[in-house]
């Protein structure tokens, strides 16, 4: 990697903006990956415990969680720590662990959604069949798939732009982003180009094969007051998720890409960071509060923890 680029050290200017209010930006941050922590963990160690929820539809959502704090760890703890030095900088090869972390997460995220939307067409469409369909093997063969599909795109992307010689240091955003790094390049930049697209255009596939589902779902769902119930109850979620990470990704991929220096700074950063920020703390929040079992376990584990805290007060 030393023969390809001289860059030891990258720049992250996007922090000019936080300069006269870094105190309570470190605040909301570290409130914000509290929450992310504790509510992810929660619905975690609640699907792992309680045998009521092993089945594919939970286990699904608790790779959804666990990929959230996976990829709030690539982010949080850096930022605070930037946040609070008087130099933003990141190492070369830090930089590039931030890209690959940050982005195999949002990609982990449609990967899962995709087995969420499947298990939901199988469970209301072919209800007969589900447990056939759906067994423990081809569950746990799903899950694998939906990491390492991700770990692989993002892995041949950054290795990608690991390969390229780099004339500039100067990353504008507040942490580190492929397409920044791909612009810094002095030399072509097309295989990063085919590459990124084609990624970028399965992903987007992603988005439609679940979309196309969804419409499927509604079709059949209408057709049954079960079926209505079922489809409100565990498909409202999905697509609102879904919804969450496409805006989301959407706005950092337009201000990466087509992002003006006249849009304000602050404004440039809350675009780049809502995907880290806003799908970690709320999917898991959605899911909590729509899915009646999994609302109903997390309400009775709090009273019995709050039971045995108040009689040990007493005590």
């Amino acid at each position: 990697m030393s023969n390809t680029s001289r860059v030891v050290l990258f720049s992250l200017s996007g922090f000019s903006a936080t300069a006269n209010y870094k105190i309570t930006i470190v605040f909301l941050i570290l409130l914000c990956y509290f929450l992310i922590l504790v509510i992810n963990l929660s619905l975690i160690l609640t699907i792992v415990f309680d045998p009521n929820l092993h089945e594919p539809m939970y286990v699904f959502l608790c790779n959804l969680c666990i990929n959230g704090i996976y990829g709030a760890a690539g982010f949080y703890p850096k930022f605070v720590y930037d946040l609070l030095s008087d130099k933003q900088v990141i190492s070369y090869t830090g930089c590039l662990l931030q890209v690959f972390v940050v982005y195999s997460n949002s990609k982990i995220d449609y990967s899962i959604l995709v087995l969420m939307a499947y298990d939901r067409y199988v469970a209301i469409c072919r209800p007969l069949e589900y447990h056939s369909v759906m067994s423990v093997r081809r569950t746990a063969v799903l899950i694998v798939f939906s990491w390492l599909v991700p770990l692989f795109c993002e892995g041949m992307a950054t290795t990608l732009t690991s390969s390229l010689k780099l004339c500039g240091s100067h990353i504008n955003k507040l942490y580190c982003e492929n397409w920044s790094i791909v612009k810094l390049a002095c030399g072509s930049t097309k295989a990063n180009d085919i590459v990124g697209l084609v990624i970028i255009s399965f992903y987007c596939g992603h988005v439609i094969l679940i979309a196309c589902s969804y419409l499927h779902l509604l079709k059949s769902a209408v057709k049954s007051r079960e079926g209505r119930r079922k489809f409100t109850q565990t498909c409202v979620p999905h697509v609102l998720c879904l919804l969450n990470i496409t805006i989301a990704l959407l706005f950092d991929n337009m201000y990466s890409r087509y992002g003006s220096v006249s849009v304000p700074q602050n404004l440039r950063n809350f675009m780049a960071i809502e995907f880290l920020i806003i799908p970690p703390v709320t999917n898991p929040v959605i899911y909590g509060l729509i899915l009646t079992k999994i609302r109903n376990r997390v309400i009775f584990l709090f009273v019995i923890a709050h039971g045995r805290l108040k009689l040990s007060t007493e005590v």
